[in-house]
């Protein structure tokens, strides 16, 4: 019985300093904004707007390049960009166009990109950047071919779904609301020193803060060479509000289209005074907790005082209700789920060592490259963090083509991010794009490799068309044999 707790309890305690690291950390400036701007998607914006631009028949000139340059705007991890995905594809967008949106906006984001060439240098930020352009088109197609029938009827589907919205017509009120709350993701995820410095700061009399600070590091260790986070004594806090929006959400927003309580907007106080609160810079020193007004504090606090005008002024109460129920809804979809994932990622890092990973990627092999995709899968770490820990590799003997499969496979397959994306598009479209992301990971990082062991580039582009070439034919061909068995059927 020793024996077995003392196994258990190290998994369980990883599990659970992680969640509550995550929790602390990333849910309300960088997963909060995404689900009320995806639920602003889905209730506010007419489904003409979205395939406009990224629909199932538009141009694939337009529609893929318009993915991937949205996605390109957005400094978020695998887990933000997911309800923000369910915002397009729920509103009409293309299978094809919305997996490019997925698959780019973590993986290749303009912050991640300069991130990338400043930590570790500007040709492996160019290859993350042509190579994650490409592949993720090439993914989006490649989904869009083989469900092509699903998507056709995901798309009549949204027709009769979002039909009354089409009479209406696109509010300017609804797009300038959604621009807001698009704002207010980027004033609290952008590492800008404008944002992140401290204009105004202040002591608060805590003499036991720093103590406070100490037994919280115990609990939850914090080592950014591992990308541990940690817990600050902000973060607990932040962690209690949370549970407080929790309920005050599930009272008030679960019958929303009965009309708008109290407990609506307590709900939505709260979450505003809890933006406003993750939004400072609170330390805690040997005198007290040390509380800064960062540029990020008033760029949230111009967001929510515009977000209330709208809301209260531009919008009908009858939008408001129906933002707020799609809003909960994917709430009730994939914040469970992430939640399960986190702690799962959590155990698993507490088995999996990077050295491991680092004997086995020390070279540009085919096994050192899906070596540095699975440990993009299950060592996962918030956005823009897989940078210095793919530069630890980098200084520990990591081959960088392993490094760039590691880079691209890290923000796209996190575990819980596969969780998700199941509730969204079921286990077959998963498991699809699951396996392409880490085929097309790999290849990039063999190809990126190659390169740096000094093929010459004519053979590389040779060879990287033959891929792409021999996927396409074999993607062809079994959609036809799926069609045509599907016609002999009949």
């Amino acid at each position: 019985m020793d024996a077995l707790s003392a196994a258990f309890v190290p998994l369980l305690y990883g599990g659970l300093g992680n969640l509550a690291a995550y929790l602390a950390a990333h849910v309300l400036l960088c997963l909060l904004p995404a689900f009320f701007i995806a639920g602003a998607m889905a209730a506010l914006i007419p489904k003409e707007t979205i395939t406009r631009f990224l629909g199932r028949n538009s141009s694939k000139a337009v529609s893929y390049p318009a993915a991937a340059a949205a996605g390109s705007l957005l400094a978020v991890c695998s887990c933000t960009i997911v309800p923000l995905f369910a915002g397009i594809y729920r509103k009409g967008a293309g299978l094809g166009p919305a997996i490019t949106f997925l698959f780019f906006a973590p993986a290749a984001n303009i912050l991640a990109l300069v991130y990338t060439g400043g930590i570790i240098g500007p040709d492996l930020a160019a290859a993350r950047f042509i190579l994650s352009l490409t592949f993720g088109i090439g993914i989006g197609l490649i989904m869009a071919l083989v469900f092509r029938a699903d998507d056709a009827a995901h798309d009549k589907a949204t027709d009769t779904l979002f039909s009354a919205q089409r009479a209406a017509g696109m509010q300017r009120a609804a797009l300038l609301f959604l621009l807001v709350w698009i704002a207010l993701l980027l004033a609290g995820t952008l590492k800008l020193s404008v944002l992140t410095g401290t204009a105004v700061s202040f002591d608060l009399p805590a003499t036991n803060a720093a103590g406070w600070q100490a037994a919280l590091d115990r609990l939850v260790p914090y080592d950014a060479a591992r990308g541990e986070e940690g817990v600050s004594v902000q973060g607990v806090v932040l962690i209690a509000l949370l549970a407080a929006i929790g309920f005050a959400a599930w009272r008030g927003f679960e019958n929303i289209q009965d009309g708008i309580t109290a407990w609506t907007r307590t709900s939505l106080a709260l979450i505003g005074v809890t933006l406003l609160f993750a939004a400072l810079s609170l330390q805690a020193t040997p005198e007290g907790l040390r509380i800064g007004l960062t540029g990020k504090f008033f760029g949230v606090a111009a967001a929510l005082a515009v977000l209330y005008h709208l809301g209260s002024r531009r919008l009908a109460a009858e939008n408001i209700q129906d933002w707020l129920w799609e809003s909960w809804r994917f709430v009730k979809q994939i914040f469970p789920l992430l939640v399960i994932g986190v702690f799962l990622v959590g155990v698993i890092r507490v088995l999996i060592r990077p050295e491991w990973i680092e004997a086995i990627a020390g070279s540009n092999s085919l096994s050192g490259n899906l070596a540095g995709v699975a440990f993009g899968v299950f060592m996962y770490f918030p956005t823009l963090v897989e940078v210095p820990i793919a530069k630890m590799f980098l200084d520990l003997g990591m081959h960088r083509g392993p490094l760039l499969a590691y880079l691209m496979s890290d923000p796209e397959l996190s575990l819980q991010s596969i969780l998700i994306i199941s509730a969204i598009l079921g286990r077959k479209k998963t498991a699809v794009y699951v396996g392409l992301v880490a085929l097309f990971s790999a290849a990039a990082g063999l190809t990126y490799g190659a390169w740096i062991d000094g093929m010459p580039l004519l053979i590389i582009t040779l060879w990287l068309a033959a891929f792409i070439g021999l996927l396409v034919t074999s993607v062809n061909f079994m959609s036809r044999n799926t069609k045509a068995k599907a016609l002999g059927g009949v």
